[in-house]
């Protein structure tokens, strides 16, 4: 079932799109609340699907890192407590994850919020990122390709 996922600027947790209004989105927490709430364009709302993670040579879609993740955990949450790890645990683990991430670009907070994400994505049962997480229409992907 192909989802919607967003992270919302300056709010916790992830978010998946329930509907669209003319000037809003409706969504709906990923937490045990479950809240629906209006997101605007000030809320600087962003699909997962258009996030991609810095390596050396490329930039790789946060879907397949994801994915790996999930292979390494074998589909549980995170190994690591991403709120008490240190700086180089976190580094270490992410290079088991992506062996090439660019060290200079890719922040011990990034490292985190990517561990906090993939354990609220687990715990809400979506774990087929390929699939669920792929670009829908209507996406920043999707419009960046008609406009090439």
């Amino acid at each position: 079932m192909v989802q919607t996922i967003l992270s919302i600027a300056g709010k916790p947790g992830l978010y998946r799109l329930v509907s669209r209004g003319k000037v809003n989105l409706i969504v709906e927490a990923l937490d045990d609340t479950h809240k629906r709430m209006p997101a605007f364009a000030k809320d600087r709302v962003t699909s997962l699907a258009d996030i991609a993670i810095y390596t050396e040579t490329d930039e790789v879609p946060l879907m397949n890192v994801l994915a790996a993740m999930r292979d390494k955990e074998q589909g549980k949450e995170c190994e690591v407590n991403y709120k008490k790890a240190s700086g180089k645990e976190l580094r270490a683990y992410f290079a088991q994850v992506l062996p090439d991430f660019d060290q200079e670009r890719v922040h011990d907070s990034d490292i985190r919020k990517l561990i906090q994400w993939y354990n609220i994505l687990v715990k809400n049962g979506i774990t087929d990122f390929e699939a669920d997480m792929k670009p829908t229409e209507g996406d920043n992907i999707d419009d960046r390709k008609e406009q090439e």
